[in-house]
């Protein structure tokens, strides 16, 4: 069969695009090296699982799975509102909060508008919006954390559409006041959407995170079940804003695109508060774990309100690199951030025992490799 004179005809912008994914996923690695990871501590997933109510309600879901999903979400989102105290009109939920930061990026940016964040902050945001065409103005964290007033001076700058501020925050585990998230809320420039990412509000300290204001049309909080409640798997987040703002998004989403099994699985695990406190603290005695095996071996974990800790490896990216490879090449699976100075830390998700004391003995082995 001979080939077609002509392939596709691309946009201009995806002609220009890198083909690339954000994350490299473990089973990219695992597939590469011919073997399975002993720790998978990367992904900042919740290896304590989801609760055992949500299983049920997926196995029972899945009988069932010959019938598309409700593309409103309704009950998901009716008990979304009831639990955070705003109207059914004020939610909405999507393929996690990925896909809602997609969504967004598409309701508000077109091609060369700028979008502010901060450089080496959530990658995937990244991509969404150079799949758009936007215009990427990044700021440098201040003191290992996301710097509000450097955020809100290039949103003026610049007359951002939208900004990305994550708290607590991925890839260090910071976290700001909430008195402090109020004050960049208060200070956007007309017009600009704070996209709010909350993704790891469950692990965060109660004064982290400020009221919701379902009454301010320039805030979108994002939400998920892909952390602490152990739905990762399942790709369900939500955002929670001013009813027109989220009525906006029913012009644009996937309106399946949540499957049924999701949406009953997410609703179980809301229902099991008690299953999410246990984790909670799962997560907070493996951080603190985790801080005693890096300072065990001279290195020094961050403070982290988040299933991570940021350990720094008293280096430069490069050792770094060579410490998180040395890591993987011990079956141990962990990332870092891209950019520096945040690359001088490796990043360790919390884990059960076990997974722990395979880091335990893997860390001081692979420290003596990366230093040659």
């Amino acid at each position: 069969m001979s080939q077609h004179p002509r392939g596709p005809r691309y946009t201009s912008l995806v002609e220009g695009l890198p083909a690339t994914v954000p994350f490299v996923g473990p089973e990219t690695q695992e597939r590469a090296r011919g073997r399975r990871f002993r720790a998978r501590i990367g992904a900042n997933e919740s290896v304590f699982g989801p609760s055992p109510q949500a299983v049920a309600a997926m196995q029972q879901a899945a009988a069932d799975g010959w019938m598309y999903a409700d593309p409103e979400n309704h009950d998901l989102k009716a008990a979304l509102a009831r639990h955070h105290g705003v109207g059914f009109e004020n939610v909405v939920v999507g393929e996690g909060i990925d896909a809602l930061l997609g969504y967004a990026v598409r309701l508000t940016i077109e091609p060369g508008q700028a979008v502010v964040t901060s450089l080496g902050a959530y990658p995937t945001f990244n991509f969404h919006v150079a799949g758009y065409g936007g215009r990427l103005v990044r700021v440098p964290y201040r003191g290992d954390r996301e710097d509000p007033e450097a955020l809100l001076e290039a949103a003026r700058r610049e007359d951002a559409r939208l900004v990305y501020f994550a708290n607590p925050d991925n890839p260090m585990g910071s976290w700001w006041s909430a008195r402090e998230v109020q004050g960049l809320i208060d200070g956007l420039p007309g017009g600009a959407v704070l996209l709010l990412d909350e993704a790891y509000s469950d692990t965060a300290p109660a004064d982290a995170l400020p009221p919701i204001d379902v009454a301010n049309p320039l805030v979108l909080r994002l939400r998920t079940f892909s952390k602490a409640y152990g739905l990762a798997g399942l790709r369900v987040g939500y955002a929670i804003g001013e009813a027109r703002l989220v009525r906006s998004f029913d012009k644009i989403r996937n309106h399946f695109g949540v499957n049924r099994m999701a949406q009953a699985g997410a609703l179980a695990a809301l229902g099991d508060q008690s299953h999410l406190g246990s984790v909670v603290g799962e997560i907070a005695a493996a951080r603190d774990r985790i801080g005693a095996i890096g300072r065990a071996n001279g290195l020094e974990p961050l403070p982290s309100a988040t299933n991570f800790v940021a350990v720094d490896c008293g280096g430069d990216g490069a050792f770094a690199r060579r410490v998180l490879e040395s890591l993987i090449a011990r079956d141990v699976f962990v990332r870092m951030p891209g950019v520096a100075p945040l690359d001088r830390c490796i990043r360790i998700s919390a884990g059960r025992a076990a997974d722990l004391d395979i880091l335990a003995e893997a860390l001081p082995e692979a420290l003596r490799a990366a230093r040659g």
